[in-house]
């Protein structure tokens, strides 16, 4: 079994090939198109249509391409929320930064977290939570 990614609403599948497709608009802006996501965690290449230009520092907000919910997370503001099936069949949630430029990722099972990019300690407030506290997650 490969590594599924997953619309957190609609459970549809959401990576084609070798990519993760989701559509996206700028915050407070009329621009918006399909942008494709390299699945490797830790990997930020993205590949859109050369009429849809991402602008570093800018925030997107991300929809699911097939029942169209939107993917920005309402509990950790400029961060997006998937899900990701490994090869195991086990489920994580995938949290990565809204905002283009921004080199950030988090994987999470339970109470185990894993992060990735230059730019993840931005978030890390969201999710530090002392030792003694993570049996209660």
């Amino acid at each position: 079994m490969a590594v599924e990614y997953l619309c957190k609403i609609c459970r549809g599948h959401l990576n084609v090939k070798t990519s993760i497709v989701l559509a996206a608009s700028k915050v407070n802006s009329s621009k918006r198109g399909l942008i494709f996501l390299n699945p490797e965690i830790g990997n930020y290449l993205t590949t859109t249509h050369p009429t849809f230009k991402i602008e570093e520092g800018a925030e997107y907000t991300y929809t699911c391409p097939i029942c169209h919910s939107q993917l920005n997370s309402a509990k950790y503001n400029h961060l997006v929320r998937i899900i990701m099936i490994d090869e195991e069949g086990k489920e994580f949630n995938i949290y990565f930064s809204g905002i283009a430029g921004e080199k950030c990722t988090y994987k999470i099972r339970g109470t185990r977290i894993e992060k990735q990019g230059p730019d993840a300690d931005l978030y890390d407030k969201y999710f530090d939570v002392p030792e003694e506290d993570r049996k209660y997650l």
